[in-house]
């Protein structure tokens, strides 16, 4: 990590101004940027600045136009988590429909895995402090109560080492887990391996997605304006930069947790 780097992997904005050659793009456009500004497609990435400040250059090749019905506060919620999410239901072993999905939480990611897995006609079961409560040590007894036995077919773990024991245990044999989260800090239990190896179940870390992705996300949402809106749980003004990061650290938060940058 170098020094000094800006913070927040996601941002909606408008164009101010277009360097010579470039095409495709113009003043006045409203635009997202990919989180990894040169992973285009496939599996390679990349880390740099964020994007916590009013004015910015990007490379024209990380920038998706945001959909017409969207704000700007909803779009800036899309680079990290509905990318994150988008990857992880579809990215590697796609959901078919008639899978169950077990989602941790409701977090951004888990609110898009929502949206995109009914999408794709996927039964989902989410796994927060009400009706199955992940803080539990013993909870995926619940979830394979809820499949009749079987267990889900894929896992967005979104909570890490403190709940994965029990997401392998509540995966359906030959099933798979998309790794992302590391909100829990815990260590995992020593038995892990012999766990997953014991249910065949794959396991996959995500990091974001690639900027086709993002495309693939955006005609999805197009299509299904209504049901795959961001969901913005508070948005904080700039001057408030350090509460927005306390209220997110409070993990109370259903959805995003926006900045405003400029008030234009």
């Amino acid at each position: 990590m170098k020094d000094n780097v800006l913070p927040l992997s996601d941002m909606a904005g408008e164009i101010v101004a277009v360097s010579e050659g470039v095409k495709g793009w113009k003043v006045r456009d409203r635009v997202s940027a990919n989180v990894m500004p040169d992973h285009l497609y496939g599996d390679t990435s990349g880390l740099i600045d964020g994007h916590l400040t009013e004015y910015q250059v990007v490379p024209a090749h990380s920038l998706v136009a945001i959909p017409a019905h969207l704000s700007y506060e909803e779009a800036s919620a899309l680079p990290c988590a509905a990318i994150t999410a988008y990857n992880a239901l579809f990215g590697g072993k796609p959901v078919t429909a008639g899978d169950a999905v077990l989602l941790l939480g409701t977090g951004g990611v888990a609110m898009f895995a929502l949206q995109f897995a009914v999408a794709a006609g996927v039964t989902i079961i989410i796994a927060s402090s009400e009706r199955i409560n992940y803080s539990k040590t013993q909870w995926a007894k619940e979830v394979l109560l809820a499949t009749e036995g079987r267990g889900v077919d894929h896992v967005v773990e979104t909570a890490g080492p403190g709940t994965i024991m029990q997401s392998v245990s509540a995966t359906r044999f030959g099933g798979t887990i998309s790794l992302i989260g590391d909100v829990t800090r815990q260590l995992p239990d020593k038995c892990l391996f012999g766990l997953i190896k014991h249910r065949s179940v794959d396991v996959r870390g995500i990091i974001a997605g690639s900027l086709a992705q993002f495309n693939d996300i955006l005609r999805l949402m197009r299509a299904h304006p209504e049901t795959t809106r961001p969901v913005v749980d508070k948005v904080f003004p700039f001057k408030d930069s350090v509460q927005a990061f306390t209220y997110l650290e409070s993990q109370k938060h259903v959805g995003k947790v926006v900045i405003k940058v400029s008030e234009a």
